[in-house]
This record gives C-alpha cells, sequence and structure tokens, in this order.
C-alpha cells in the first residue's frame, strides 16, 4: 500500500506551461483548453520564472508592456518570483504554502527549478477520500517505522470516519503525546486520541 507523505504522492504529473514570449491569447487558449486557472511561465532553459493565471490576464491595462505586434505576453503578465514546491515536500507544508498565498495551484519542481508536476487544492484534498483500513495502516506503519520498534508494543490502531483511537500497551521510553501527536500528522487523519496501558 502507497503511503501519502508528499506533494510526489498526489500531484498531476502532466506539466501544461507557456514561454516568456507567450501572447496574451495563446495564454487564454491554453488555460481554456486544460481547465486550469494558471500555467508556469518557463524561461528558455526550462526553468519555471513565474506564474501567469486569469486574474493576471485580466488585471493588465492594455497599453502597457507588450510585443512587437503590441499584444501583452507571459513576461509582462506573469507574477514573479514564482511560488514554487519541491515535489520531496510534505502535503502539509504545500496545503500551508497555498493557504498564505491563497493559491489553487502551486508548481512542482525538480533541483534544477524545472516543472515535474503541477499540485492543485483537489490533489491535496485527496487524502481524506482514503479509507478508514488505509488510514489505520499509514498510522500503524509510521508509529511502527519511527517511534515504537516492532515488537515493543501491543499497538491498537482503530479509525472510524479519519479519526484515530490508539490503544494498547506503551514503552514506558515513548511519551504518548508524541504518539499521537504522529498519528494526527498522517495525512487524512481528522483527529488522534490514544488510551495507552503503561509498560510495566
Amino acid at each position: 500500500m502507497k503511503h501519502l507523505r508528499t506533494v510526489d504522492d498526489v500531484m498531476t504529473h502532466a506539466v501544461v506551461s507557456v514561454k516568456l514570449d507567450a501572447p496574451v491569447r495563446e495564454i487564454v487558449r491554453t488555460l481554456r483548453r486544460w481547465g486550469v486557472s494558471a500555467v508556469p511561465v518557463l524561461s528558455p532553459e526550462g526553468r519555471v520564472v513565474g506564474v501567469v493565471s486569469e486574474a493576471d490576464v485580466l488585471t493588465k491595462v492594455p497599453g502597457d508592456e507588450t510585443n512587437a505586434t503590441g499584444e501583452p505576453t507571459a513576461v509582462h503578465l506573469m507574477s514573479a518570483p514564482p511560488v514554487t514546491v519541491p515535489r520531496g515536500a510534505t502535503i502539509a507544508g504545500a496545503a500551508r504554502l497555498m493557504g498564505h498565498g491563497r493559491l489553487k495551484r502551486l508548481p512542482v519542481v525538480d533541483d534544477e527549478g524545472c516543472p515535474v508536476g503541477v499540485v492543485s487544492r483537489g490533489d491535496l484534498l485527496k487524502v481524506y477520500l482514503r479509507s478508514d483500513a488505509e488510514l489505520a495502516e499509514d498510522v500503524r506503519h509510521e508509529l511502527l517505522t519511527h517511534l515504537i520498534p516492532e515488537g515493543d508494543s501491543t499497538l491498537s490502531v482503530q479509525v472510524e470516519d479519519g479519526a484515530v483511537t490508539l490503544t494498547g500497551l506503551l514503552p514506558d521510553s515513548v511519551p504518548a503525546d508524541l504518539v499521537v501527536r504522529l498519528a494526527r500528522a498522517v495525512p487524512g487523519v481528522v483527529d488522534a486520541a490514544a488510551e495507552f496501558t503503561a509498560a510495566a
């Protein structure tokens, strides 16, 4: 079972983009054709250098900077520098970045700044559609991988409508509040509580 942890797990891998010299009509056609509200703008080297959105097109004042034919291009319309995320960014981190910037989508880039995908609000919301069984398995995996050595507890993970209840025997060396915090950090979990029995 795949454990959803990073942007790479939920992003759309196809990237719709435009070049710096793309005229406004080409940009609008691209937005409409692909049903997106914004596209990354790429440099000649293929790096994301800006983002042009529907709002950028609508708020551009006619007669401002244009190309040789009098038509605004992506370089005149785009918002820069772009807000991007690396493919290894956590789902929670990407969600916070979107929330703070009131953004609907983010370009996902590699180490060179080249696009490898796009993550949208809808992509991030997918984690809340996971089944309780998937969430329970993910919580169990995270706890046994990062916190509790396997065999050192009788950990039981129950999930109902995204809410996690942890029960069983917990080693004295493992703080119960830390276990609960780690469970809550699993994408898709809406709450977590514990009723642990202390080890003798």
